[in-house]
């Protein structure tokens, strides 16, 4: 396995990030205790999860699932760089969502009761509050980083001036403010290149991408469903009716190389210098079983020239559509 530093940070963790928000709904709950063992055995130590997974009428579900993996012992704990987040509904009482100080309070010791630890390693902000200031948010982390609950701010779903406001009044306080950035990014959204890779680079973010297979459009789907074994409906139909051109250059250039094309897709993250770890949320051993696999996928300067010749790119805002 490879380690990168999250961010600016002292944090290492791996280079693939195990996202969770499957476990309980989608995974049952034995399976998803032996793909977190298999995770650790094969050298993944960050875990990502949210108070919210779970679906709406179990929301703190998959926490929980999580917590009853860790109070197994064997150094579960001690080996997981685990990372939780808050900002969703919980309940329909008021002061159980998003920013402010009493729900990060609230939030936090919830968090903690259903994972069974005394501390979180990463808190991240699920989405931005546009209606808390700064100040009582980083007040409200400084207390429980002073309390010991939890050691590393991270945002998500940021734009890049969201970054940048968090970052400067996190400096005028003397507080480290955010480590890392969880937002989309893959090789069909690559919106994040305009202003939030940039930012994350200026203040020294560690980009953890999710979706990093567009819900699987981009995991070999025209072949699967030529074979079979896969039929798109939905929302993920009308976006592969629209990229069907794009998608099928894509599954060729892949047999081309001689890879999986999700090994492709991940291993595009991996070479981009903004990325700490990509998530991948595996339903299956099988899914975990591929995406470590794609760690060991090289692409020279001519196959990633040929993706961004599949997939356009942006280059950093505003030279992109000015001059």
């Amino acid at each position: 396995m490879q380690y990168t530093h999250l961010g600016r940070s002292g944090l290492q963790v791996s280079r693939l990030c195990l996202g969770t928000m499957n476990f309980g709904p989608q995974t049952e709950e034995a399976a998803a205790h032996s793909i977190m063992d298999s995770a650790l055995e094969s050298g993944i130590n960050f875990f990502d999860t949210a108070n919210v997974y779970g679906g709406a009428g179990r929301r703190g579900w998959t926490e929980e699932i999580i917590g009853r993996w860790l109070a197994q012992g064997g150094e579960r704990r001690e080996r997981t760089v685990l990372a939780t987040k808050l900002y969703g509904t919980m309940t329909d009482r008021p002061n159980e969502s998003k920013l402010s100080a009493l729900n990060i309070r609230r939030a936090l010791d919830a968090s903690l009761k259903r994972l069974q630890t005394d501390y979180i390693d990463l808190y991240q902000f699920h989405h931005v509050d546009r209606n808390t200031p700064w100040d009582e948010i980083w007040q409200a982390m400084d207390v429980a980083v002073q309390q010991g609950k939890i050691l590393y701010a991270g945002s998500s779903n940021f734009a890049g001036w969201h970054i940048a406001q968090a970052q400067e009044s996190a400096a005028r306080r003397n507080f480290t403010g955010l480590v890392s950035e969880q937002s989309i990014y893959n090789l069909l959204t690559r919106n994040l290149e305009l202003e939030v890779i940039p930012a994350a680079q200026q203040y020294g973010l560690g980009l953890i991408p999710w979706s990093p297979l567009h819900g699987g459009l981009l995991g070999g789907v025209l072949k699967k469903e030529r074979d079979g074994v896969r039929r798109t409906e939905g929302r993920a139909a009308e976006t592969l009716k629209k990229h069907q051109d794009q998608i099928r250059q894509y599954e060729d250039l892949a047999d081309d190389l001689g890879h999986e094309p999700g090994d492709v897709a991940l291993a595009w993250l991996l070479h981009q210098p903004a990325v700490t770890a990509p998530i991948v949320g595996p339903r299956t051993q099988e899914q975990l079983d591929a995406a470590v696999r794609a760690l060991d996928v090289k692409l020279d300067d001519d196959a990633l020239k040929r993706l961004d010749d599949i997939f356009p790119g942006h280059r950093t805002a505003p030279e992109d559509y000015a001059w």
